[in-house]
Formats: C-alpha cells, sequence, structure tokens
C-alpha cells in the first residue's frame, strides 16, 4: 500500500526528500515532464484526451509537521521547535527520532507521581531525552537545525488507518492513483508541493509555473467527531470520520470557487459518492489559499479526507472516505469544461 510507504517516510518541512522519491518512483511510468523545481516540487503531465482545453492543475503537499534541534542542556536533554503548527499538550512522552541518523528520544515529562501543576508546559521548556550523559554526548548526536520527527509507524485499523503525516500524504496517495488510471479529457498538471506546513511556501511556486486555468487541492482535514460537550452546545464536528470527503467551502486561507463547489456536488450527487462540507469556521488553510492568488487568479477548490488528531503522532483516517476521495475527483474530472467555469 502505498499510503503505508508515504506515512512512514520522513519528511518534515524543507526536507522531504524521502517522500519526494517515493513519488517519483510510483508516477514515472504515467507521468510526462517530470521535473524538481529549485524548492523541491515534483511537478509534471498527466497527457490527456484532448477532447477539453483547460490546464488543470492538482496539488498535494509532500511535507509534515515536525521539530528542529535547538539547542542542549548540561544534562543531555536537545532543545527544540516546531516546524509547522504543534500543540505542546500532546507532546510530553511522545516517541520521536532525531536527525538524519532517525535516533530514537522520548520528549521529557514529569511522572504524574511528582507532577502537581496542571498547566500546560511550553514548547520552550520541553526537552528530548536520547540517552546523552552530558551536553558533548547530545552535540556529537544531533547538530543544530537537524529535523526531528514523530516516531509512529502505520497501522491499519479495520475500516481506518493510523499513523503519523495523513496529512497530507492521503492526498499524495490519492494524486498517485488519479494519475495512474485512465486519462482525463485534458493534460492534468500535477504538483506534489514543499513546506505547506511553513507558510504554503512551495506552492506559491509551483502555481505561477504551471498557470492553471483552475485548480484543485487534495488535502486532510480536521475531524473531531468525539461525544458533544453539554456545556458547548455550539460544538461543532468540523468533518465526521466516514461522511464521504470534504469539499472546503471557506477556510482560513481561501474561499473555494463556488463554481466547482457545485459542480463537485452535482457530480457526487450523480454519482452516488458520498461527500461532506467542511465545517467553515474553524481555522487552518492550505496550498489553495496561495494558488487561488496565483497571477492573473485561479479559480481552486479543495477536496479533503476527514482525519481525527490531525498534526499529532496518531492520526485516525477512514478508507472508505480515502476512496472516495480519489473517485469523486475523477467524476469530477471526467465531467469538467469550461463552461463549469461560466459565470
Amino acid at each position: 500500500m502505498i499510503l503505508r510507504e508515504l506515512s512512514n517516510a520522513i519528511g518534515v518541512s524543507s526536507d522531504e526528500g524521502a517522500v519526494r522519491q517515493l513519488i517519483l518512483d510510483a508516477i514515472r511510468d504515467t507521468v510526462d515532464d517530470i521535473r524538481i523545481d529549485a524548492l523541491g516540487n515534483v511537478l509534471g503531465v498527466r497527457r490527456g484526451t484532448g477532447q477539453v482545453d483547460l490546464r488543470v492543475m492538482a496539488a498535494a503537499h509532500m511535507d509534515e509537521v515536525g521539530m528542529m534541534v535547538f539547542g542542549y542542556d548540561g544534562d543531555g536533554g536537545i532543545r527544540f521547535r516546531a516546524v509547522g503548527g504543534l500543540d505542546a499538550r500532546i507532546l510530553p512522552g511522545t516517541r520521536v527520532l532525531v536527525g538524519p541518523d532517525r535516533i530514537p528520544g522520548v520528549i521529557q515529562w514529569v511522572p504524574i507521581h511528582q507532577n502537581t501543576d496542571t498547566k500546560t508546559v511550553p514548547i520552550e521548556r520541553l526537552r528530548i531525552d536520547i540517552g546523552a550523559a552530558n551536553r558533548e554526548a547530545a552535540q556529537s548526536a544531533a547538530e543544530p537545525g537537524d529535523l526531528i520527527a514523530f516516531d509512529s509507524p502505520f497501522t491499519e485499523l479495520g475500516p481506518t488507518v493510523r499513523g503519523k503525516a495523513l496529512d497530507d500524504r492521503a492526498g499524495c496517495a490519492s494524486l498517485i492513483a488519479l494519475v495512474q488510471g485512465e486519462p482525463f479529457p485534458f493534460d492534468l498538471h500535477v504538483a506534489f508541493t514543499v513546506q505547506e506546513e511553513v507558510g504554503l511556501r512551495g506552492a506559491r511556486v509551483a502555481a505561477n509555473a504551471i498557470r492553471p486555468d483552475v485548480a484543485f487541492v487534495l488535502e486532510t482535514t480536521a475531524c473531531h467527531d468525539l461525544p458533544e460537550d453539554p456545556d458547548e452546545p455550539d460544538q461543532t464536528t468540523i468533518t465526521q470520520l466516514g461522511g464521504g470527503p470534504a469539499i472546503t467551502v471557506a477556510d482560513h486561507s481561501m474561499i473555494s470557487d463556488p463554481r466547482l463547489v457545485r459542480h463537485l456536488v452535482r457530480v457526487g450527487e450523480a454519482e452516488g459518492i458520498p461527500h461532506q462540507f467542511r465545517s467553515p469556521q474553524h481555522a487552518g488553510g492550505t496550498d489553495a489559499g496561495v494558488i487561488h492568488r496565483a497571477r492573473a487568479g485561479v479559480p481552486s477548490v479543495v477536496v479533503a479526507n476527514p482525519c481525527r488528531y490531525i498534526h499529532g503522532p496518531h492520526s485516525i483516517m477512514s478508507l472508505s472516505d480515502f476512496e472516495n476521495q480519489s473517485r469523486l475527483l475523477r467524476a469530477a474530472w471526467m465531467a469538467l469544461t469550461p463552461s463549469v467555469l461560466e459565470r
């Protein structure tokens, strides 16, 4: 399963090489004009049948959230900072892999027997224990700037899967499946982007290089479908696991083009493909946030896999949602014509 390989690969923002190689190996026989740009994006073209004159871009990001070595303590603890959006509350006791040698470590925490402070410890005060006895031993093992990833092997759990970096390796896996299938009526310009988690940086470069007429972003989005808190009547689920891929109407970074939202809904209903809407009042952004503002503007939309515990060491995703993401996009692309974009 390519999803397993992609999830297990380490690709914290700015160091996506292992993920990039897996993708290149998977698409090289079906995608033409493959190139790696200056930032590390993988760009290519899946040639179509030529029936539709549209320049269509499909993007999924390769990078994952993680940490970076920042300094050392005298007792051998490694100081670190976040790369991308991390919540310090989930970090104590978490297993990690440090640097290019993948040195195993644990983020320190105070044993419950001694912990009388219920406040969250800020990330600046947390340390990683790699078993080093002193500062010199820690320095010889990991250099400042070395990246740190969660140590979370991919696991199948019945109708769901658990693993790290499903945001957005699930989107990458879906895009791989789409380009490996039959051609579309148009040439599909694919972009597997870098550094999404630290400011949508790769997508900005990719969109300007591709110059698309329309763009689809394959993502993973938050899912909080736990039992509601009776004291919070306005609590929203954002998305629901098993409800189908989530069409983003609006998020922190963009408002999806209504014409594309309507097209996806029409096709989904006609084909009987489950889908849902991402609750728009929650923060977060995707590569579409910069793609839609590229050059003279690009009509864009996001289709995402709901995922529990996103941006953490153990995310959980429904396999049916994952499979229906590519089903919905394939059906929508087969029916995509310039008339969809008419006002």
